[in-house]
């Protein structure tokens, strides 16, 4: 076994989902920012936070309406995901910049980016200043899924065929490979399942 160094306090809780956080009002007034800081908090009711630093421009835009989407973003949207955590909307237009396209949400004037797979409709509940960020606490309102992740069939999500993107230490990577699912490891071993 290999010895190990201590590290001061660090954020080492990765990877991370990279999200696109669309805010404001469609159609005039509308930010996407990159979030890596986001993550589920409760299931019952359904709730989400994200954490954004004061100075970015979609700070005063949640804090404005109260309302933020929270973009899935795939390996085919990670350049543009880059780009719009790069860029500031107080200097360009992120959707005319990057080619994404603004919907209106189905529960705010927020919009959401079409070309994401899933967007998560929010309201905030609660802003908890922490230091260099400032936390987000939100209700989920509703989830607008892409058609070509449900099975036809069943009904289920298929949410591993979008391929999803996570961002690790300054690096974006594809999900892939499933290596168990939960119960896994304590489900009675059938000929069909021991692998």
């Amino acid at each position: 076994m290999n010895g190990k160094q201590i590290w001061k306090p660090g954020t080492m809780l990765n990877p991370v989902p990279v999200v696109m956080v669309s805010c404001g009002t469609f159609p005039d007034k509308m930010n996407i920012i990159t979030v890596a800081w986001a993550g589920t908090i409760c299931s019952d009711p359904a709730m989400l936070s994200i954490s954004v630093r004061k100075e970015r421009f979609s700070h005063s835009l949640i804090q404005d309406t109260g309302k933020f989407v929270v973009n899935l973003v795939t390996d085919r949207l990670v350049k543009v995901t880059d780009w719009c955590g790069v860029k500031s909307g107080r200097d360009v237009n992120k959707f005319a910049e990057t080619g994404l396209t603004p919907q209106k949400a189905n529960t705010s004037d927020c919009p959401i980016i079409a070309q994401s797979p899933v967007n998560i409709e929010c309201t905030v509940t609660q802003v908890i200043e922490l230091g260099s960020h400032d936390m987000f606490i939100a209700k989920i309102d509703t989830v607008d899924v892409d058609d070509s992740l449900i099975d036809p069939k069943t009904g289920a999500l298929k949410l591993y065929k979008a391929g999803l993107a996570v961002y690790s230490h300054g690096f974006y990577y594809k999900t892939g490979e499933m290596i168990g699912r939960f119960g896994y490891s304590v489900k009675k071993q059938t000929k069909d399942n021991k692998k």
